[in-house]
């Protein structure tokens, strides 16, 4: 980074542009401060339009000359560094670097995260006489000894009781995942399955929160027979494991299973964000061997092609992958090491820091508020270690080299695979606001597989997006104009249909034209060779990182 930023310089002609407005801007807001000084209690304030950031939002900003002043400098100061990060001159990969990490200096530097400097967090300390603050210190000593930064009251939920509810049972389970299926809620069902692969880098339960914002109970609730993967969560024992056994022993094996537990000779699958690459690369393997057990795919916020993957270029390069694989893969000592969930939990929260890590500073520790129950945020909190040989694998031939789509690149599980063998009906989901896999990103998947595919583009972010039951209400999705998938995602939106709601009912339609026809719905869940080993969701979705 050192050595990219010596390279780095602003046009003179742009320093001198950002100077004079910088001073022209301070100035201004020195005046303005010196006029309300002058004005005394009562006086003029800061009308509020001024101070349009939320984290400004308090009357108590606005109403203090001094604590306005300093707000409206920082977000000045903000502008200004961030105007100057934009405007380097140097290659695009490194200029995103240094606005990443001047993003980062700015956010961390804002005045409501100090106690001193924010007037909301100094009132609640003198209305409560000090209560807030001795709150805040109990909840900085909880967090300090549980490691991390809460962000929910995670003694309000508990896995099997009031998150992961839907009924079924563990079916099969081998040393990476166990296989649940869960119990029918309609008379009859499709008689093609659908199984779901999620990310191995959370637990699957995002997928079944609540009844009411369970995609899982959703699928169950359309007529759909279905399985779910839940992933073990590695520990010492598994510290040496593979890409090629992700994808062999788990997402092969689990299509395997799912064909002789239904009887059906074709299964529909859904893959979900890294679910959706790992289920890619065992179709592309089946697909070398001449096998083709999956019928539709659905790819719910999946990248394939890592061309461009937007902020999280910035944490990848040569440098960084060495280091990965001399530390945690194969090459290190002990022939592998555990990547610690923590660690990954800890730089998605920092690629959106003011949600995801400062807004709990000041409301945990400053102004002593326990962080209210969310069952999201729970599960956000619950995360998964990963065995070092698997994540560089992935590290290397997906998000530094992109080899998954170069036809023959690569070779898994003893074959050298092609995406453009997966010739299959699929649906392929993306979030607009999506800071982990661009929408533009996800678009590329259509120019990579060579089915028929739908595209539907939904509304908020990674999780929120796919996250939307119809019931709410809320949100929007847009899809295509016909069949059409220009190589282009900009004039693929231009001539797309903005649509009120959810994307799951869309998508649903498109399911059941992929499921084939009724049959009565079993009575129970595995059969004699797949006995029932335990209810759902079993328990290697509870083992914590």
């Amino acid at each position: 980074m050192l050595e990219a930023l010596v390279g780095l310089s602003v046009p003179p002609q742009v320093v001198a542009e950002l100077q004079g407005r910088y001073l022209h801007d301070a100035a201004n807001l020195w005046n303005e401060a010196l006029q309300a000084l002058q004005a005394g209690p009562g006086g003029t304030t800061v009308p509020h339009e001024r101070l349009t950031d939320r984290r400004f939002a308090a009357n108590d900003w606005s109403a203090n000359p001094l604590s306005a002043f300093n707000a409206q400098l920082y977000l000045l100061n903000a502008r200004t560094l961030m105007d100057m990060a934009d405007r380097l001159d140097g290659d695009a990969r490194t200029r995103q670097r240094v606005r990443f990490a001047v993003q980062q200096c700015i956010d961390a530097a804002a005045p409501s995260n100090y106690l001193a400097l924010n007037p909301e967090v100094l009132r609640m300390a003198i209305d409560s006489k000090g209560e807030s603050i001795a709150n805040g210190v109990q909840h900085l000593l909880s967090d300090l000894r549980q490691g991390r930064l809460s962000q929910t009251d995670e003694s309000l939920f508990q896995i099997g009781a009031n998150v992961a509810t839907s009924a079924g049972h563990v079916v099969f389970e081998n040393p990476l995942f166990q296989l649940i299926e869960y119990a029918p809620l309609t008379p009859q069902i499709h008689e093609r399955p659908l199984l779901i692969v999620p990310p191995c880098i959370n637990k699957f339960y995002i997928l079944d929160l609540q009844p009411e914002n369970s995609l899982i109970r959703y699928a169950i609730e359309q007529g759909h027979r279905v399985f779910v993967m839940s992933w073990r969560n590695p520990d010492r024992s598994l510290a040496q494991l593979t890409w090629d056994e992700y994808i062999e022993d788990a997402a092969i094996c689990a299509i395997g299973r799912v064909q002789e537990i239904s009887g059906s000779e074709q299964i529909n699958a859904l893959g979900f964000c890294v679910g959706g690459t790992i289920l890619c690369t065992a179709l592309a393997v089946l697909a070398a061997r001449g096998e083709r057990p999956v019928a539709s795919v659905t790819l719910l916020t999946t990248l394939l092609d890592f061309s461009d993957t937007g902020v999280l270029d910035v944490f990848i390069d040569e440098a960084m992958v060495r280091t990965r694989e001399r530390t945690l893969g194969a090459g290190s000592p002990g022939g592998g090491n555990l990547l610690k969930g923590q660690e990954l939990a800890t730089t998605f929260s920092f690629l959106r820091p003011n949600d995801l890590v400062w807004n709990y500073v000041v409301n945990n520790y400053l102004k002593g508020q326990a962080p209210p129950p969310f069952d999201l945020l729970f599960w956000n909190s619950d995360s998964t270690n990963l065995p070092g040989p698997m994540f560089c694998w992935y590290l290397r031939n997906t998000y530094l080299e992109n080899k998954l789509v170069q036809p023959g690149a690569l070779h898994v599980c003893g074959e050298k695979i092609d995406l453009r063998t997966i010739k299959l009906p699929t649906y392929v989901y993306a979030s607009r606001e999506d800071h982990i896999v661009p929408w533009e990103a996800a678009y590329r998947n259509t120019q990579v597989l060579q089915g028929k595919i739908r595209y539907v583009l939904g509304a908020s972010g990674h999780i929120a997006g796919v996250i939307n039951p119809p019931a709410k209400g809320k949100r929007s999705h847009w899809v295509g104009a016909g069949a059409a998938l220009p190589a282009d995602s900009k004039r693929w939106l231009d001539a797309a249909t903005e649509k009120p709601g959810s994307w799951w009912p869309d998508w649903a339609e498109w399911l059941k034209s992929q499921a084939g026809k009724m049959v009565a719905a079993p009575k129970s869940q595995g059969t004699r060779k797949y006995r029932c080993i335990e209810p759902a969701p079993g328990r290697y979705v509870k083992q914590r990182a």
